[in-house]
């Protein structure tokens, strides 16, 4: 029996930065990691994503070159192993740095094997009984496989096993029309992969306003994407070129035949394996477990943080995750979730940053708004860039003059969305920005004016 003052499981976002607060403090730290430190966005999220993002990016403007004046000679090649490579230098060098921090940590000690709870204090590790009066959890999640019909005569791709290609697809089929979706769907077609997305609802990124949704739509056309929504009944069934994705949409060919196919339909948590019924942790019927807004879960000393908890599917909300947790046990503070303004982007490119509600739910909600937007064509920045595609928004309660929610899809739109965010969090009028005296030539240069030209709906919630 090894007793610690803390059991943290899981090295994902808020797992090692939380072990240094504790073992900062004086606690000494049981840390269990079963596979890869650094969690999703190390190994298989953010980082390579954004990596493959960005050469994506470089092949795309290398192709317009002419459009800036510049002359290449030759067509433009994607060696897809190289790429590959740098995506896993970034994300080996990440997850090293991650696991080195850990180990070398005083007061921290690492297992390495499958946690599982024995008693609400107890967790086995292997051979090993740790026991700790604070156990955190922090055991992210997976993608969804779903139980499609034909899913077990074919074979398909996630977002880990896609990051394990090193050659091109000839056509790759993305089942899911959302952010892992998309993201994956207009890099490979910018690598010179054929590249249909097919998506059950409407429209794409339904959780989003729906002239959002359609500027979508609209970048990933202009790109050679197909895509195809109002799919109710998807299937997989193999085919002479690989896998066949019956859909059942309102229009089209009733079977989209690619040489690959990435499912991207959702997440799961990590949560089945851990035996939390021994602990008397409470789950809801998908997996996450159920916390309050301090994070704690109904069993006094065990907390639950990141994706595993349902409350956020980014590493910047984790991260905030072990910030409240870390402030309220070592600083005495009061932190809730309650508090946290959710905000996020999705990397196609032109990006999309977001913040707060969308303009749906700001109508739906009764209250009096003001409403403002501009075309990226009306950016001077981006005009300056040749990249105009997209517009941005932003909702203002007319009562209280605090701004609600934006929307900025655009060149620079995960950034610029940043003063937004800030000004949210400041809970200030929305004068103070408008009022700003921001730098030229920039994207962020435009949210004061568009403030400046706010219009109300006339109707209360309509």
């Amino acid at each position: 029996m090894n007793h610690f003052d803390a059991m943290i499981i899981g090295a994902g976002q808020a797992g090692p930065s939380l072990a240094g607060k504790l073992t900062g403090a004086g606690l000494t730290v049981a840390f269990i990691e079963r596979k890869l430190f650094g969690g999703t966005c190390v190994n298989t999220g953010c980082m390579p994503t954004k990596t493959l993002v960005a050469s994506a990016y470089a092949a795309h403007l290398a192709r317009r070159a002419a459009d800036y004046g510049i002359v290449l000679s030759g067509e433009v090649k994607v060696d897809m192993r190289r790429v590959k490579a740098r995506a896993d230098t970034v994300s080996t060098n990440a997850r090293t740095g991650v696991e080195k921090y850990l180990r070398e940590m005083k007061g921290c000690t690492v297992f390495e094997g499958q946690a599982r709870f024995e008693g609400p204090d107890t967790v086995r590790v292997g051979e090993e009984l740790l026991t700790a009066p604070r156990i955190f959890i922090n055991v992210g999640g997976r993608a969804i496989v779903p139980d499609f019909p034909g899913i077990n005569e074919v074979s398909y791709l996630t977002n880990t096993s896609m990051l394990a290609l090193d050659h091109l697809p000839e056509h790759l089929v993305v089942v899911g029309g959302s952010y892992i979706g998309l993201e994956f769907a207009q890099m490979y077609r910018r690598f010179g992969a054929q590249v249909t997305v097919i998506e059950k609802g409407p429209r794409l990124v339904a959780r989003e306003d729906e002239d959002v949704s359609e500027a979508i739509r609209e970048i990933l056309l202009r790109e050679g994407i197909t895509v195809r929504t109002g799919a109710e009944c998807i299937s997989l069934a193999p085919h002479k070129q690989g896998v066949a994705v019956g859909v059942n949409c309102t229009e089209g060919e009733p079977a989209s035949v690619g040489s690959h196919v990435l499912l991207a339909v959702g997440r799961r948590p990590n949560t089945a394996d851990l035996g939390l019924e021994k602990a008397g942790v409470v789950t809801d019927a998908r997996g996450y477990i159920t916390i309050d807004d301090s994070l704690a879960t109904n069993v006094p000393g065990i907390w639950a943080l990141g994706d595993c908890n349902g409350r956020g599917a980014f590493t910047h909300t984790a991260y905030n995750d072990f910030e409240i947790v870390a402030a309220n046990l070592l600083a005495g503070e009061q932190r809730r979730l309650s508090d946290r303004i959710p905000a996020y982007a999705l990397y196609i490119d032109p990006p999309l940053g977001r913040v707060g509600m969308t303009e749906r739910d700001a109508r739906a909600s009764g209250r009096l708004l003001l409403i403002g937007r501009r075309p990226m064509s009306r950016v001077g920045r981006a005009v300056e860039k040749d990249e105009t595609q997209g517009f941005m928004k932003i909702i203002v309660d007319a009562e209280t003059r605090k701004i609600l929610g934006a929307a900025i899809l655009g060149t620079s739109g995960d950034e610029a969305i940043h003063g937004i965010i800030d000004i949210m969090n400041a809970d200030v009028p929305y004068e103070v920005l408008e009022r700003a005296v921001p730098i030229h030539p920039t994207v962020s240069e435009l949210i004061p004016t568009m403030l400046n030209e706010l219009r109300p709906i006339k109707e209360k919630g309509k």
